[in-house]
């Protein structure tokens, strides 16, 4: 190659850097992007090799994280200063970051990040399981958001795990280095299993990948959002692809929550276009599935807002169980539960709670836990955590309620037991019903408000009287603020409360659609056939009827009848829809002693003689309160109604003295007219009070149909949901127990190949010492049968010369220390039997085990041996 070539290549791969640079650069708009590096002591020539491969011009700023041990002198900054030309930095308390710089954490030390700046704490535990990558990685998510990298290199233990689902639910970007190059390789697996990983590569690819990223992530280098109007139908497609992959249906989610996690797949694989990245779903299945568990945001913690929980143990669930005296069932539903740790959390505390308060009778807790991904739900019926949720969990709750095992802790029994995990689709399927508690937190901000409002009275129906609603920190119920009442509105905690109104029709999930769908125009209404008695019973309540109003026992209108103009009118400033605010002057005082005095005395008053201003004018009215009784739905409210009086004509004045007087005749006359014309009147006035009575009473039973045609309506419609919901928790329930079926039959199929390949005889029995089950060859010794099984051993036929087994079984159940004895059979063979306690995972002795070892060739070798010993002897003996 010539020289000019040489650097003509030198000068193309410098331009292309700098456009590089140039590009990350206009990122300072925004907070530049803050790479977190988690590695052990160990883990020392993976982060040279990391550093050695970022450009000194980058415009990232890196913090390293180490497990170092907190006696020895901090050497790390010097020995890294070396394989970069960043400056290195030992972090020091309220250090602000800059762009291109490195800093390493001191020993002894945890360190956080806030607004840019890093702070030490000093550790919570002096020595054994620090967790000082997580606690860095998370404040790091928090602290830059979307714009927060998360790094894990070589290193032990599975530190790291929980920091990096934080950075994942902030759509930050998340690297692994390759565990096959990593000289530790615990907690890079443990990111890689836990489904963390965006990009996993050798340690000196790492930093290539992470600038590629950011250059075609146009969200992080602060350009325009690459999702416009036209490119509308590629996002479409994308939704499609997902429905038709996993059968889920994502046009309900929020535009920009998709929008921005395709950006990020986009980022991840170099993509410029959306159209380019639909091509590339078409040809990567896999890639759909990656997308999918992308939009899922699978990220949870043991007790996440530790404040919300604690007030649901000491406050929401006291006050729950106390209108339960009775005891019973305690029915709980975690929507989106994920990996499990928000159930379990639910059982745990709700143990907790009814151990303090020491319930006179028993409750039985059942929680239902759904979600879409099958994969969370697998993981957690496993019930199986990494050691670091010791961060999220305290000692004593590890203790009582966790089993330690060498590498995490699984859940125990009791607490497994309360919880009944299936994939569910909230949007689609029937919910569970006759609920106590209700939790769905950072669901409902995914999801479109108009999805929201119909969720929220679904959850309302789904749970009983007072029962407890639990959303996310940055969830509310203000789309259906009548339904739910705040415990501390805060911490996101609200009770069910029943509507003075009738309640709002609730949509169940099969009514569910696409907001696209509601752009679609409307069907044509068929308009209802009128008759002549409905027309004539709307004219009357329009033209007939007085104006009233329907007030609670604050005075706030709920209902108006007829033209109430005259008597109410709003007040200035913010809207007041209250009878005492919107009264005209007048009347407003005498009708707020009024309705004080009827709601004390529960009899209708009546204001006679009241005057209101008019235009111009003054008109009389009467005011009758009366508060309603029946139905009970307007129980406690007041009906307020107004009649207008007309005003007495004015007498008309006579003339002076010698005026002209009416013919007396005439007067006779017209006052028979008069007398005519009154009867006649009464005769209408009755005629049309008899009509009226009828046409009411017609009226009354039309509506009377009506409403019992609602009811009958009502009634067959939540039926059938309730049928939809219990057959839902029967496919909830049959799936978890076929789970579990299928569980134990792979184990039962170990453990016999298992107990069939040692060759070694295995008799179960109870502490009534019955058999409770025996492995193949224990018919060559007892003449046992499958219908044996309950039967006591020793009822039971043996070829062993051992009377005493029964005695030593019963000695080793009551003293729990084992027996072992070498024991002939009636036919010469000879059996090494072992007898032990058997204990169960709750370490509860449930009775014993008897092994039988065919020792028959050791002893027939021995017995030869002896023979020959014995030969030898009396030929020396001979021979002397």
């Amino acid at each position: 190659m010539s020289g000019r070539s040489l650097n003509s290549d030198q000068n193309s791969n410098r331009r292309d850097k700098v456009a590089a640079n140039q590009d990350l650069s206009q990122a300072g708009k925004l907070p530049f992007p803050i790479v977190g590096i988690g590695a052990s002591a160990g883990g020392l020539e993976a982060l040279e090799q990391f550093l050695q491969h970022v450009p000194q011009d980058s415009g990232l700023a890196f913090v390293i994280i180490q497990h170092l041990d907190p006696t020895h002198k901090a050497m790390l900054t010097e020995l890294l200063q070396r394989a970069t030309a960043m400056k290195t930095f030992q972090a020091r308390d309220r250090l602000q970051v800059k762009p291109n710089c490195v800093y390493v954490i001191p020993p002894n030390k945890d360190m956080s990040i806030l607004h840019g700046a890093l702070h030490l704490f000093e550790p919570s535990e002096p020595r054994g399981l620090r967790l000082p990558i997580d606690f860095f990685l998370r404040s790091l998510a928090e602290d830059r958001q979307e714009r927060s990298i998360g790094v894990i290199l070589s290193g032990m233990g599975s530190d790291g795990t929980l920091g990096l689902k934080a950075i994942k639910e902030k759509a930050g970007l998340v690297l692994v280095q390759d565990p096959a190059t990593a000289k530790f390789d615990s907690m890079p697996r443990s990111a890689i299993s836990a489904g963390l990983a965006d990009l996993v590569a050798p340690a000196e690819e790492l930093p290539g990948k992470i600038i590629d990223y950011l250059r075609h992530a146009r969200t992080l280098a602060g350009s325009e959002p690459r999702l416009e109007e036209k490119d509308q139908s590629a996002l479409e497609k994308v939704v499609i692809l997902l429905r038709n992959k996993t059968g889920q249906d994502f046009s309900l989610y929020k535009k920009n929550t998709i929008r921005r996690r395709i950006e990020r797949r986009m980022g991840i694989h170099q993509l410029a276009k959306i159209a380019d990245y639909v091509r590339y779903l078409q040809h990567n299945p896999q890639e759909v599935e990656l997308l999918f568990k992308e939009l899922l945001i699978g990220v949870t913690n043991f007790f996440r807002d530790p404040d919300a929980w604690e007030l649901l143990r000491t406050e929401a669930l006291p006050a729950l169980l106390e209108k339960r005296p009775d005891g019973g069932g305690l029915r709980a539903w975690s929507v989106g539960c994920s990996s499990g740790e928000e159930a379990y959390s639910l059982a745990i505390v709700c143990h907790e709670a009814l151990t303090e308060i020491e319930p006179r009778t028993d409750f039985k807790l059942q929680i239902f836990a759904t979600d879409l991904d099958q994969d969370a739900i697998d993981k957690a019926r496993r019930g199986w955590y990494p050691a670091n949720i010791a961060a999220d969990v305290s000692a004593e709750r590890l203790r009582r309620y966790f089993i330690q095992e060498e590498d995490g802790y699984r859940i125990g029994k009791k607490i497994r037991e309360m919880v009944t995990f299936a994939t569910q689709n909230v949007i689609m399927a029937p919910p569970f019903t006759k609920l106590d508690i209700l939790v769905c937190r950072n669901l409902l901000i995914y999801l479109m408000p108009e999805l929201q409002k119909k969720l929220l009275p679904l959850f309302h129906y789904s749970l009983k009287s007072d029962g407890i609603l639990f959303l996310g920190n940055a969830e509310a119920v203000s789309a259906a603020a009548e339904l739910f009442t705040p415990i501390n509105l805060k911490l996101r905690l609200f009770r069910r409360q029943e509507s003075v109104l009738p309640a709002p029709p609730v949509d169940f999930p099969a009514s569910f659609v696409s907001p696209r769908a509601q752009d679609a125009k409307e069907p044509t209404k068929v308009k209802a056939a009128s008759n002549l008695q409905s027309l004539a019973d709307e004219l009357l309540l329009q033209h007939f009827s007085p104006p009233a109003v329907l007030v609670n026992d604050q005075g706030d209108i709920l209902y108006i009848s007829g033209r109430t103009g005259k008597y109410l009118e709003p007040a200035a400033g913010k809207a007041n829809w209250n009878i005492f605010a919107m009264a005209r002057q007048g009347i407003n005082s005498d009708l707020g002693v009024a309705f004080h005095k009827v709601l004390r005395q529960k009899e209708p008053i009546t204001l006679r003689g009241l005057k209101v201003g008019t235009n111009g004018g003054s008109q009389t009215l009467d005011v009758t309160l009366k508060t309603i009784e029946e139905p009970e739905a307007l129980r406690g409210m007041v009906m307020i109604v107004f009649y207008d009086v007309a005003k007495p004509p004015k007498k008309k004045t006579r003339g002076p003295a010698g005026g002209q007087v009416a013919d007396n005749s005439r007067i006779a006359e017209l006052e028979q007219e008069v007398a005519r014309l009154r009867e006649e009147l009464h005769t209408t006035r009755e005629e049309m009070q008899s009509s009226q009575e009828e046409l009411k009473s017609t009226n009354e039973e039309l509506q009377s149909a009506n409403e019992e045609l609602q009811s009958t309506n009502e009634e067959l419609t939540t039926s059938k949901e309730e049928m939809q919901s219990l057959n839902e928790e029967l496919q909830t329930v049959n799936a978890e127990q076929q789970s579990k079926m299928d569980e134990l039959t792979r184990t039962e199929d170990d453990l016999r190949n298992l107990l069939n390949s040692t060759e070694i005889t295995t008799v179960f029995l109870d502490n009534d010492l019955h058999v409770r089950r025996f492995t193949e060859g224990a018919q060559k010794i007892f003449k046992l049968i499958p219908g044996d099984v309950g039967r006591p051993l020793s009822d039971i036929t043996s070829d062993l010369i051992y009377p005493e087994m029964a005695k030593d079984t019963e000695a080793v159940l009551r003293t729990l220390v084992f027996s072992e004895k070498e024991i002939a059979t009636d036919d010469g063979r000879w059996f090494s039997v072992r007898i032990m306690p058997y204990r169960t995972i709750d370490d509860v002795i449930g009775g014993v085990v008897i092994t039988f070892a065919d020792i028959t060739e050791a002893k027939t070798l021995e017995n030869e041996l002896r023979e020959q010993v014995e030969q030898l002897k009396h030929q020396l003996e001979g021979g002397d």
